[in-house]
């Protein structure tokens, strides 16, 4: 399953990212958004979970966790029409 991760602190890496991922389960990719001029974040990444309970698990413990002063948000990502994962 693809998560949307939104509100990140701009400082966030992605080896962050993924270790707070992987306290829940298998992560099978992570990328943050970055923005091209500047090459730093832009506040918000992807990441993806092989199994669905451990990406329910990972989205019901980390949705709303504060990370420095920012209240981070934890959903799943819309795949596009066609996209692998389309329910």
């Amino acid at each position: 399953m693809k998560l949307l991760i939104r509100n990140l602190p701009r400082t966030t890496t992605e080896t962050e990212l993924r270790a707070m991922f992987a306290e829940h389960g298998s992560v099978q990719s992570c990328s943050l958004v970055m923005d091209k001029d500047t090459n730093s974040s832009k506040g918000f990444g992807f990441v993806e979970m092989p199994k669905v309970g451990d990406a329910k698990a990972a989205i019901k413990t980390l949705n709303g966790l504060e990370m420095d002063g920012n209240r981070i948000r934890v959903k799943k990502a819309d795949t596009k029409p066609g996209e692998a994962g389309d329910d």
